[in-house]
C-alpha cells in the first residue's frame, strides 16, 4: 500500500510491532537516538521505530511485510560502520532494523575449525568463544567489543590481520540470509571446497545490507599459534618500510601476522591526548613499523624469526632503532598505540579520512605523491597516515591546520577526497578497502566505477530487491 499520508504510516508501523512485541520495538525518541546516530556525526538521521527481531522467523516476517508495503528497512549491527551505512535517512520514514538480539552461538567446532553465530553476536563473544576451545578468529578491530558479526560481513571487514587470514570475505564458509521478500536462504555449509554453481555467498558479503539481512553464518577458526612477537621499528621512510616488509615477509612467510606502517604525527597526537601512553622508542623517527610474527612450532621460532628480520634491519639501515616486546603487557601496550590513533585525532579538531589501498608496492609512491596533493587543498593541514602497509590498504586521513575553524576545513571534503582519490585510481587502488561505501562515497562510485560493472551491480540490486526496500540510498 502507498504510504501517502501520516496516518497510513503509523498504521503500518504498528503491523511491524505486532510481529516483534512492543517490549522489542523502540518508539521513544530518547531510545532511537543510539541507532540513528553514526560515530563520526556525518549522517544524522530520522526513525519513527527500530526492530529487535529475536529469530530468523520474525526477519523474515517483517521483510515480507516491508515488501507489500513499500517500507525501506535499514539493518544494522553494532552501528561502529564509518561510512553512513547503518543508519536511516532524514526522512523519518525508514525502519531501522537491529540484528542485536540474534546473538547466538549456534555451534563450535574444532576439528572442522569453524564456528557458526547468530549475526548479532559481537566480535569480541566470537574471540572469546574460540579461546574456550584453543581456537582463534584472525579478525580483529578496534571496534570487536561492540561491533556484531553482521555488519562485519555486510562491510566485508578487513582489520590488522588481513595480511595472514584474508578479510571477513575469506573468513566466511556459509550465510543465512533472510531475502527482501521474506525468504531464507540457508547456506550454513562448512565445506572448503564447493563447485555447486554461483558462490550466492558472495554475493551478500560487502553488500551492506541492500540485497538482504544476513541472519547467521559459518566461520573459519584456526588453530592458536606457539609463539607470537611483536616490535615497533623506526624508520626514515616509506621506501624503507616496504624493503623491511619484502625481508620480513621472504624470512617469516605466512608466520609474519601484521605489519602496520604509522606516521610520527598519529604517534604524536596518541602521546598527547591519551593518558597512560608511553613512546615506544628513545628517540623520533618519521615512520614507525608495528610488527607480529607468529609461529605454530613455538614461541622461540617466533623470537628467532623477529629478531632475524630486525637485525638484518639494523645491520642494512633500514631500521633505525627497535624494540621487541618483553611481555603481553608490553605487546598490548603497542597494539594500544596503534588502536588509539583514531580517538586520538578527535582533540585536534576536525578531520577528512580516506580508507583507500594501492598495491602494496605502489604504498610509498601513494604517500609522496598525497601530500603534495594535499598541500594543494589546504597547505597547513596535517596529514595522519597509518594503517595496513601489508595489504596497502592505508588510512590516509587529514586533520584540520592548526587554530583553523573546523567546519571550514570540513567544507574541503569534496575537493581533498578528490585529490587523494585520483592518485588511488591512476595507481590502479581503491577508494574503499575495508570501510565500505555507504552514503560518504555512493556518488563517487557512481561517478567512477566502470559503466558495465555499476550496470551489473545495479541489475543485481533490482533482481534481489524490485521493491527498493533494503538499505535504500547506500552503495549504490
Amino acid at each position: 500500500m502507498p504510504l501517502s499520508d501520516d496516518a497510513a504510516f503509523a498504521a503500518v508501523l504498528d503491523r511491524f510491532v505486532a510481529i516483534v512485541g512492543e517490549h522489542h520495538a523502540l518508539r521513544a525518541e530518547t531510545d532511537i537516538k543510539p541507532f540513528v546516530a553514526e560515530r563520526r556525526g556525518l549522517y544524522p538521521g530520522l526513525s519513527r521505530l527500530v526492530l529487535r527481531p529475536g529469530s530468523v522467523d520474525e526477519v523474515s516476517r517483517i521483510l515480507k511485510l516491508a515488501t507489500e508495503t513499500k517500507t525501506a528497512i535499514v539493518p544494522q549491527g553494532g552501528n561502529t560502520g564509518l561510512v553512513g551505512g547503518g543508519v536511516p535517512d532524514g526522512s523519518g520514514r525508514q525502519i531501522v532494523l537491529s540484528l542485536s538480539r540474534l546473538n547466538r552461538i549456534r555451534e563450535v567446532d574444532p576439528l572442522s575449525n569453524t564456528i557458526t553465530v547468530d549475526a548479532g553476536v559481537i566480535l569480541q563473544t566470537l574471540h572469546d568463544a574460540a579461546e574456550k576451545v584453543e581456537r582463534m578468529f584472525p579478525l580483529s578491530l578496534a571496534s570487536q567489543g561492540s561491533c556484531e558479526i553482521g555488519g562485519n560481513l555486510s562491510t566485508n571487514a578487513g582489520g590488522t590481520a588481513v595480511l595472514a587470514y584474508g578479510n571477513a570475505r575469506e573468513l566466511c564458509l556459509g550465510v543465512e540470509v533472510v531475502l527482501p521478500n521474506g525468504e531464507v536462504l540457508d547456506d550454513l555449509r562448512k565445506l572448503k571446497k564447493d563447485n555447486t554453481g554461483y558462490d550466492l555467498k558472495n554475493l551478500f558479503v560487502g553488500a551492506e545490507g541492500t540485497l538482504g539481512v544476513i541472519t547467521a553464518a559459518v566461520l573459519k577458526l584456526f588453530p592458536k599459534p606457539r609463539g607470537r612477537e611483536v616490535a615497533i621499528a623506526g624508520l626514515d621512510s616509506p621506501q624503507a618500510a616496504f624493503e623491511l616488509f619484502g625481508r620480513a615477509l621472504d624470512r617469516a612467510g605466512a608466520g609474519l601476522t601484521a605489519f602496520e606502517l604509522i606516521g610520527r604525527r598519529p604517534i604524536e597526537f596518541v602521546l598527547r591526548h591519551l593518558p597512560g601512553s608511553i613512546a615506544p622508542l628513545a628517540g623520533d623517527w618519521p615512520w614507525y613499523v608495528l610488527m607480529e610474527i607468529s609461529s605454530g612450532r613455538s614461541a622461540e621460532d617466533a623470537r628467532a624469526t623477529i629478531e632475524e628480520v630486525l637485525g638484518e634491519g639494523l645491520e642494512t639501515g633500514l631500521v633505525g632503532d627497535a624494540v621487541i616486546a618483553e611481555s603481553l603487557a608490553q605487546a598490548g601496550a603497542f597494539w594500544k598505540l596503534r588502536e588509539d590513533i583514531s580517538d586520538s585525532q578527535k582533540p585536534e579538531g576536525s578531520s577528512i579520512k580516506h580508507d583507500i589501498s594501492v598495491p602494496v608496492a605502489s604504498v610509498p609512491e601513494f604517500i609522496e605523491r598525497a601530500a603534495v596533493a594535499v598541500a594543494s587543498v589546504s597547505r597547513d593541514a596535517r596529514v595522519v597516515c597509518f594503517g595496513h602497509m601489508g595489504d596497502g590498504n592505508l588510512h590516509y586521513n587529514v586533520s584540520q591546520p592548526v587554530g583553523d575553524d573546523p567546519a571550514s576545513f570540513l567544507s574541503l571534503y569534496r575537493p581533498m577526497n578528490k585529490a587523494v582519490h585520483d592518485i588511488v585510481r591512476d595507481l590502479n587502488g581503491s577508494i574503499s578497502a575495508e570501510h565500505g561505501i555507504g552514503q560518504l562515497k555512493r556518488d563517487e562510485l557512481a561517478a567512477t566505477a566502470p559503466v558495465v560493472g555499476l550496470d551489473l551491480m545495479r541489475r543485481i540490486k533490482a533482481a534481489f530487491d524490485p521493491a527498493g526496500i533494503m538499505n535504500p540510498g547506500k552503495v549504490i
